[in-house]
């Protein structure tokens, strides 16, 4: 079977159906290529993204500008970011906003991420990702753009002079070959493919709890079959701590600043109020022996959850002052069914040898501690005194945790056009490529100061593919 188009979107995910949205609107016609069964990818699941000078800010007198989110982004960055590529993306974010309103959707949410953060650029969805990702699809479907789920794009095709002019894609174990102008590729990074995180990311184990959807890297091996540069590999958007078989409540209470967090050996390597923002506090835990931590805290903290609500809470999920009534049960039934994540003791030498640590460490860990909170003052760390809290009250808990990821961020190297860039930085032509698959424009640690960047980046930069594309058709069939 042999198709033709003038645009192929790989992937249809926020960044591919931004894509193919914005060339339809501008006349061309689309294909979007989808290897599962149904669209939206991990943009479905995120909670909002990433806007400036935007209609919505606008409307509630919120003052955040370009300039200002470009020094941010770039300082935060230390400047290791592709400066082009962010500020176009930046100057893009406001009208996407406007985009979108246009198209249906309102934003009248924009909280801050975290308490003390200077700029408020978090443009939550009522709903999650999912009312945008159906709200692209409908708008695609209504101007004629076709798409093929269970689609595995396999290889890019080029011609003679190495355009890109086309794909090859299995469906039902069958080739199938569909010819283009352009190619805008948006799988969704590697975040599923164990073999490419253990070859790029030097901290990656296999107990690094993935949260996203199973990603195999497909669009980045396409590309550097064809001769694409890469950029950024290796980058995990990391995203906290968690006990990945315990409850939600549960795992809500291992950020909180006034548990104590301690590594395998039984010290305390951290100031617990850093996990306000999990996405800096889970470097500390990533460079500790066997990359996990230990959570602790006593009867009486635990009663204060209980009776007063948790202090800093799982965003949209658990919000901050949530009273977790059920949390005694289900510390005691979790106790009862998995010995390897919790453990609930009357002295510390117990939890000691059930974390293999030496129990003289860990009660010095625990004496010291409490002796900052008799003082005030944590003389380590420096912690805030209002979240310093003794551990003196039985029994004890202890929980244990892995870093988690969100998904890759590094793969494909690009320009602030989205084109698809080679070893020499010339592009590649017909090729362009946005969202999770690209690098340039995260650095290591999110920049939550700048929130719903991910999401932020996946549909800005899927609309200036998908527009690059359409003029470079045009060029291509005069």
């Amino acid at each position: 079977m042999t198709a033709e188009t003038q645009i192929i979107v790989i992937g249809g995910g926020g960044a591919g159906l931004s894509a193919a949205t914005a060339a339809a609107e501008m006349g061309a016609d689309v294909i979007v290529l989808e290897k599962r069964e149904t669209l939206g990818g991990n943009s479905a699941l995120a909670e909002g993204l990433f806007a400036v000078e935007s209609p919505a800010q606008k409307r509630m007198n919120i003052d955040a500008r370009r300039d200002e989110a470009f020094k941010i982004a770039m300082s935060y960055a230390h400047w290791t970011l592709d400066a082009r590529l962010v500020r176009a993306l930046i100057d893009k974010s406001g009208d996407t906003i406007h985009w979108l309103e246009n198209k249906g959707m309102y934003f009248d949410w924009i909280p801050p991420y975290y308490h003390d953060q200077p700029i408020r650029t978090w443009h939550c969805i009522r709903g999650r990702g999912i009312v945008l990702v159906k709200l692209l699809a409908g708008i695609c479907e209504g101007r004629g753009v076709r798409f093929f789920c269970e689609h595995r794009v396999k290889r890019l095709l080029t011609d003679q002079k190495g355009n890109v002019c086309g794909v090859i894609a299995v469906t039902n174990g069958k080739e199938v070959q569909i010819l283009a102008r352009s190619v805008v590729i948006s799988t969704g990074g590697y975040g599923g493919n164990k073999e490419l995180l253990k070859r790029y990311c030097p901290y990656y184990t296999d107990h690094l709890v993935y949260r996203g959807i199973p990603n195999q890297g497909d669009g980045l091996l396409m590309a550097t079959e064809i001769g694409a540069a890469t950029e950024g590999l290796g980058i995990l958007q990391l995203s906290g701590h968690t006990s990945p078989k315990l409850s939600l409540h549960i795992n809500a209470v291992t950020e909180e600043p006034n548990t104590v967090w301690v590594n395998k050996r039984g010290e305390r390597f951290i100031d617990e109020a850093a996990g306000f923002n999990h996405f800096e506090s889970v470097n500390a835990v990533v460079r500790q022996p066997g990359r996990l931590c230990y959570i602790l805290f006593d009867e009486s903290i635990k009663q204060n959850i209980v009776e007063n609500g948790i202090i800093k809470g799982v965003g949209q999920i658990v919000p901050p002052g949530t009273r977790l009534v059920d949390l005694e049960q289900d510390l005691q039934m979790a106790a009862i069914k998995d010995l390897e994540w919790i453990k609930i003791a009357n002295c510390w030498d117990d939890i000691a040898a059930w974390m293999g640590a030496e129990p003289e460490t860990l009660k010095a860990t625990i004496s010291e501690y409490n002796s900052f909170c008799h003082q005030g003052h944590d003389l380590v760390f420096a912690k805030n005194a209002k979240y310093l809290q003794s551990l003196f009250t039985p029994p004890y808990y202890a929980l244990k945790c892995y870093p988690s990821f969100l998904g890759t961020i590094g793969g494909i190297r690009i320009n602030y056009r989205m084109e698809v860039l080679d070893h020499q930085y010339k592009t590649i032509p017909g090729l362009y490529a946005a969202g999770s698959d690209t690098g340039g424009w995260e650095s290591d640690t999110y920049n939550v100061v700048l929130s719903g960047s991910t999401l932020g980046f996946a549909i800005n930069s899927g609309r200036i593919a998908g527009e690059n594309a359409v003029r470079y058709v045009s060029q291509v069939e005069r």
